[in-house]
């Protein structure tokens, strides 16, 4: 019976040329194609329910979209089962990615790197949440609303749904601040008093990176979109704080 051959991972601190480096990833790559190729068969199987939870977000008196062109339902469909099974095959993506660099990173970290690829996952089901219960009703509520006695809306399924999966993708994208600064502050790249003395040129840079992921320009997207990363900003400092003072006792206790 013929079984697929996963990478091997690397031990800490083995050597190995770069061919094999590359003939990892090569094989990394691989398992994750594979991963959301199976995720967007089953989100293929499954659109007719995915299309619907979009729709539902409309207002109830306008939750029909129409298409442009006779290829365009076909097309719309396809791409909303690969954004699924990208989301589906994310716990996989993260362990490759997890698999693939933890033999650069020091044996006592490993263990922490573990923990935030768990933490990245649980926060990107946070985001995606977050996005569909909160930001995607209150922004289409505002956008349908603006003007309607004098603009009559019809909705193209495209640029409707198109909308909906860049917001759910933003949210999810937004929520993964937290592993970044830990991940970056573990690994020496930065500390938690740059972060703390620099804390308004942090907020600054969450309110453009708010609006940069932002899909849509309206005041609501932007705003649902922003105040996430304020907030999970100041959540990492503590965070970080909180890990540096645990690695400090740790530390103590292994020189004492």
């Amino acid at each position: 019976m013929w079984r697929p051959k996963l990478p091997r991972r690397l031990d800490h601190g083995e050597e190995a040329s770069l061919v094999e480096h590359l003939e990892e990833l090569r094989g990394r790559i691989f398992v994750v194609i594979g991963a959301i190729s199976i995720g967007a068969v089953a989100g293929f199987a499954i659109h007719s329910h995915l299309i619907r939870w979009l729709l539902w977000e409309m207002p109830k008196t306008n939750r029909d979209v129409i298409a442009t062109s006779p290829i365009q339902a076909f097309t719309v469909t396809l791409w909303i089962a690969i954004y699924f099974g990208f989301a589906l095959a994310l716990p996989i993506i993260f362990w490759q990615l997890w698999s693939f660099f933890i033999p650069a990173v020091d044996a006592g970290k490993a263990k922490l790197m573990r923990w935030l690829v768990a933490l990245a996952w649980f926060l990107a089901l946070g985001g995606l949440s977050f996005g569909y219960f909160v930001v995607l009703p209150a922004a289409l509520k505002f956008l349908t609303s603006y003007e309607k006695h004098q603009i009559h809306p019809l909705y193209i399924a495209k640029d409707y749904l198109s909308f909906c999966v860049h917001v759910l993708i933003a949210m999810t994208i937004v929520f993964e601040l937290p592993v970044f600064l830990v991940g970056l502050t573990r690994l020496g790249i930065l500390t938690t008093t740059k972060l703390r003395k620099n804390r308004r040129m942090g907020y600054f840079a969450c309110g453009v990176a708010g609006m940069a992921v932002a899909p849509s320009v309206d005041p609501v997207t932007t705003t649902l979109q922003a105040v996430p990363l304020f907030v999970l900003f100041e959540g990492s400092i503590w965070l970080c704080a909180f890990l540096d003072r645990r690695a400090a006792r740790a530390e103590g206790r292994t020189s004492g």
